[in-house]
């Protein structure tokens, strides 16, 4: 058993700045990949940032530049530091990572529960 908690979202003014957090726990073998997805209302699911076992990143076009992925790897932790934050950046921010458990050999997908990031003035 795996879970993942969020937190850091909240309410930022437009060019502010927000730092999102999530801890991952329970019987972890090997974190292969975390990364941090959001959704806003009427949009698909997207990747925002990815950072693999090897530390290596991707992000979407439209926060390179903006926002910086880092992980602690003690901790089992991933963090997105968000910066010059756009109200087009509102969406439900969900933490995701691709796990090998002690239980099963085999690769999968966990999700946080999700934490609101709203941009407004």
């Amino acid at each position: 058993q795996v879970q993942l908690v969020e937190s850091g979202g909240g309410l930022v003014q437009p060019g502010g700045s927000l730092r999102l957090s999530c801890a991952a726990s329970g019987s972890i073998r090997r974190i292969n990949a975390m990364g941090w997805y959001r959704q806003a209302p009427g949009n698909p699911r997207e990747l925002v940032a990815q950072i693999i076992s090897g530390g290596s990143t991707n992000y979407a076009d439209s926060v390179k530049g903006r926002f910086t992925i880092s992980r602690d790897n003690a901790k089992n932790t991933v963090y997105l530091q968000m910066s010059s934050l756009k109200p087009e950046d509102t969406a439900v921010y969900y933490c995701n990572a691709d796990i090998n458990s002690w239980r099963s050999p085999n690769q999968r997908t966990y999700w946080g529960q999700g934490t609101q990031v709203t941009v407004s003035s």
